[in-house]
């Protein structure tokens, strides 16, 4: 059974296509780090013809893969490399550290986080507690965690902004992901003020899960599935039954619900896809076909370095966020090469990975350095937890930014219908 489930999506995932050009080591941030991962090409398309003939074949290198999808990326012939090796692990389920399932459960461990939000952020940063956790969970002493807020972004929503948004003529639905809910309500709050601005009323999904990525890197992926498919049922409704697409802020999010889902846990969304996008591509594609426009407060000025997240460059929609922000007036963009910052959602909090994931960000944080910005932007929460604790600059959404230049009573008066 094993063998007929993993030739299925050997198929599906095309890894017959490989050339064998090696292309996809190169690029590989791992690879350029350690010797002991043997690369995309070893670790994905050669290792699955092993495994093909012999499903109990399993090489522990494939743990440090980053799932970051620039051998994707690289790759002539669109060999879906990446997932192979997701595909490969998920074949070899390990029983899961402690340490794995409190980084995995983020809205378990989200949930009652922020119920005593100030005591958990003055516990997780003190040296003695980080020194335990590196002894008896393997969360390296030298990680920084993110703050967790003390209200919920859904409890924000309910009191302060759900009242009020069927009085506009248009709407989306959003899927705030974990990040926004327990660490970063603003961005949320932000998206809010930008949409509402555009005319658009902005609605919470009926039931929202996290959208499984830290699950799926950590061996639960039943989990992840019974999670994704909750979220499928939920953007159904949203675009078929309410018709309202759905938008989000997170590239990592996106990326999982609509690619991985399908290649990686088999989960059928191919009715739910097209109408899932990054708020950042969806506004700007509104502004390109002139439904909406903007107006900005001529005061605004800001100097910003734009990170394109490795999901983001997979996707190839860093182009929608690099746009919106030159339609700033007062905004001076630097455009940073694309490099992998290293921490892949739980990857750099692990003991194992964290020297690894601070060589791989070395490249970055010296260019963020260089520059010198007053802010980075990007589209991915747990890069800006990397690119803060390494270089200390603050980094923020281009959403956010979006909120700070506009003149919102203006822009609403240009979009009333």
């Amino acid at each position: 059974m094993a063998a007929t489930t993993q030739t299925t999506f050997a198929s599906a995932n095309n890894f017959e296509q490989c050339l064998k050009c090696s292309i996809c080591t190169v690029y590989c941030p791992v690879a350029a780090v350690t010797t002991a991962y043997p690369g995309p090409k070893q670790a994905g398309p050669d290792g699955e013809r092993y495994r093909l003939k012999d499903p109990k074949f399993y090489d522990e290198a494939l743990k440090l893969c980053l799932n970051c999808k620039r051998c994707e990326v690289a790759c002539p012939s669109e060999v879906r490399i990446g997932d192979i090796i997701q595909r490969a692990r998920m074949q070899h389920p390990q029983r899961p550290k402690l340490r794995d399932v409190l980084l995995a459960n983020t809205d378990v461990m989200g949930t009652m986080a922020t119920s005593m939000a100030p005591v958990v952020n003055l516990t997780l940063g003190m040296k003695p507690v980080k020194a335990v956790m590196n002894a008896t969970l393997g969360i390296d002493k030298h990680r920084t965690f993110p703050a967790y807020a003390s209200q919920k972004f859904e409890t924000w929503y309910r009191r302060h902004a759900a009242q009020t948004q069927e009085s506009f003529s248009k709407h989306v639905s959003y899927f705030h992901g974990c990040y926004v809910n327990y660490n970063y309500p603003q961005l949320g709050k932000d998206l809010v003020t930008v949409m509402n601005a555009l005319g658009y009323g902005v609605h919470l999904l009926e039931k929202e899960k996290c959208c499984g990525v830290a699950l799926m890197a950590n061996g639960m992926h039943e989990q992840a599935k019974r999670q994704g498919e909750t979220n499928m049922q939920s953007m159904r409704k949203s675009i078929n039954e309410l018709k309202r697409p759905i938008i989000t802020t997170s590239s990592t999010c996106t990326f999982t619900m609509r690619d991985e889902y399908d290649h990686v846990l088999g989960i059928d969304n191919r009715d739910v896809r097209d109408h899932l996008s990054l708020a950042a591509r969806f506004i700007y594609q509104l502004i390109d076909n002139g439904e909406v426009k903007l107006a900005f407060d001529p005061n605004f000025k800001m100097r910003v370095a734009y990170h394109t997240a490795c999901h983001m460059q997979r996707m190839g929609w860093a182009i929608f966020s690099t746009q919106l922000l030159r339609m700033i007036p007062g905004l001076e963009l630097i455009e940073l090469e694309s490099q992998c910052c290293g921490i892949a959602g739980t990857y750099g909090f692990k003991k194992e990975n964290y020297e690894n994931s601070q060589a791989i960000g070395a490249g970055l944080f010296q260019a963020i350095k260089e520059a010198d910005p007053q802010y980075v932007a990007t589209d991915c929460e747990t890069c800006k937890w990397q690119i803060e604790m390494s270089t200390g600059v603050p980094v923020l959404n281009p959403i956010s930014i979006l909120a700070q230049a506009l003149d919102v009573e203006k822009t609403k008066q240009l979009n009333q219908n």
